[in-house]
């Protein structure tokens, strides 16, 4: 059974997992192909190599195009729509409808109205939908069966939103975690940065899709995905380890020879074995 294991390092997105499946492998033309058949136009994809704390790995950014028009936000009803009306597989059309839905559920809770009333904004922008969509879609091409993840690092401080500044982990990022009973990593330490470290959408893919556990795995890709801020000494990055789940794995062939031995002198057992 081939695995996915991310590896909260120093942090995680969308725009992360993104760049840590491309790291370890993800054509990216692959991924813009098949973005394509979304009807999402007026943005491209960027990858550049980095180094975030001494880790080398791969930035994805989704730029919007100058002349481009976009919604200042977006229902569920509508994102979904966008999702089921592609030409997408089937698997990934769930996957990322679980993950919107998931989200939709913390935001109706944290801002006390319903699902089908919550208005995505940050979430509900043009990189948000291709981080999510991405993230399905590059779990697919990768033949990904399961998804684990580790601890997910609190940060600290404060961040802006459309509803005003917010404590960090943000009420929505919170929420997700209590969902799905995820452990929420403590980081008050001199040398973590006072900043969010884990956006609603990073954690909204790992709790909608992933077990957050670390399986035994032999691992046979790397990739590490950059965030956006390059915070010196501090790694703000997202690892993940690709290989097989299945235990160990069959590196040797046993022969068993057998024989049933009847009325033969005791003497010749020695030559025998």
């Amino acid at each position: 059974m081939k695995a996915a294991y991310f590896h909260c390092i120093g942090g995680i997105s969308g725009d992360m997992i993104l760049g840590a499946l491309v790291d370890a492998g993800l054509s990216l033309e692959s991924l813009t192909h098949m973005l394509s058949q979304l009807n999402v136009r007026g943005y491209h994809i960027e990858e550049t190599s980095e180094q975030r704390g001494g880790i080398r790995g791969t930035r994805v950014k989704v730029v919007l195009e100058e002349d481009s028009i976009q919604p200042d936000h977006r229902l569920l009803e509508e994102i979904l729509a966008l999702i089921s009306s592609s030409s997408l597989g089937s698997q990934i059309k769930e996957r990322a409808t679980r993950v919107f839905r998931r989200l939709a559920e913390a935001e109706a809770k944290v801002h006390g109205t319903s699902i089908e009333d919550v208005h995505f904004h940050e979430v509900g922008a043009i990189d948000a939908i291709v981080d999510i969509v991405g993230a399905a879609i590059g779990l697919d091409l990768l033949e990904i069966d399961s998804v684990y993840c580790s601890p997910i690092p609190a940060g600290g401080g404060t961040v802006s939103s459309s509803h005003g500044r917010l404590p960090i982990p943000a009420p929505a990022t919170l929420e997700l975690m209590a969902m799905a009973h995820a452990p929420l990593r403590a980081t008050s330490s001199p040398t973590t940065p006072d900043m969010e470290l884990a956006t609603p959408t990073g954690v909204a893919i790992m709790t909608a899709l992933a077990s957050f556990e670390k399986p035994t795995i032999c691992v046979d890709k790397i990739g590490y995905g950059l965030g956006g801020r390059d915070l010196g000494d501090y790694p703000n990055v997202l690892g993940l380890w690709l290989g097989e789940v299945s235990g160990v794995r069959d590196t040797h062939t046993l022969l068993l020879l057998e024989t049933n031995i009847d009325d033969m002198n005791p003497e010749l057992y020695g030559y025998v074995m």
